[in-house]
């Protein structure tokens, strides 16, 4: 199924199902939103997807907005944005927050970096393994002594999070919230120990017949709404 045309605008009304067939709609705001469900490997289970880097500027700003307004009430010093998908969203979430500017985490070394600031990266899109997640040492003034909020666009495993939270621990600059355009089901929080809010939350999915119906127990929990801080 070709994902092109989402992520591009909003909808008027929700997706029909359980089953759903190809799409689940989710709220941003008070606007309704769809992403479209694709299958894992094992062909049984379906997630549903988002990619910040392809959505159009019209959604982006909105979904910013909302970030804005969780990280507000978070009261961040800093935000630390995560490669790639969190450097869509993390410095619009800064600006939002009235910051100069944010500090991007990054998976490229340069020469001047320092190997003890880093650790080893995966996530459930890039699976293959072998990278890592650097800060660079120049950049460490930022964070000494501040309240950090890290920025992403999905947490679904938690693997790249805790990569994050464990790269600013060694720093001795320990984050003290997370925020991401989407919780994807609970699998990330057996790994996170932080508050961490989203936009909006989806659940694992099973195939039933031609389409999907989300699998009890799989929805992360906000239990303000969108938007809300969840401590796992």
């Amino acid at each position: 199924m070709s994902t092109l045309a989402f992520w591009q605008d909003f909808v008027a009304e929700r997706a029909p199902g359980p089953p759903y067939r190809s799409r689940y709609t989710v709220g941003v705001g008070a606007r309704w939103f769809d992403l479209p469900l694709r299958p894992l490997p094992d062909g049984q289970h379906a997630v549903a997807s988002f990619l910040a880097n392809q959505a159009s500027f019209t959604v982006l700003d909105a979904i910013v907005d909302e970030m804005t307004r969780a990280a507000r009430a978070f009261a961040p010093d800093v935000i630390v944005a995560l490669p790639t998908l969190g450097l869509s969203v993390g410095p619009g979430v800064a600006r939002g927050c009235g910051h100069d500017r944010f500090v991007p985490l990054g998976t490229s070394r340069k020469f001047w970096y320092d190997d003890a600031l880093s650790v080893s990266l995966s996530s459930i899109t890039s699976p293959g393994g072998g990278k890592r997640l650097y800060l660079d040492p120049n950049i460490l003034d930022l964070l000494r002594g501040r309240r950090i909020l890290v920025v992403d666009d999905v947490v679904s495993t938690g693997a790249s999070l805790a990569a994050a939270l464990a790269l600013l621990d060694r720093a001795g600059c320990p984050a003290g919230g997370g925020l991401s355009v989407m919780c994807q089901t609970r699998r990330w929080m057996d790994v996170i120990g932080i508050p961490v809010a989203s936009v909006f939350r989806t659940p694992l999915f099973a195939r039933e017949g031609e389409g999907w119906r989300p699998v009890d127990g799989t929805m992360p929990p906000d239990d303000a709404g969108a938007g809300a801080w969840t401590v796992p």
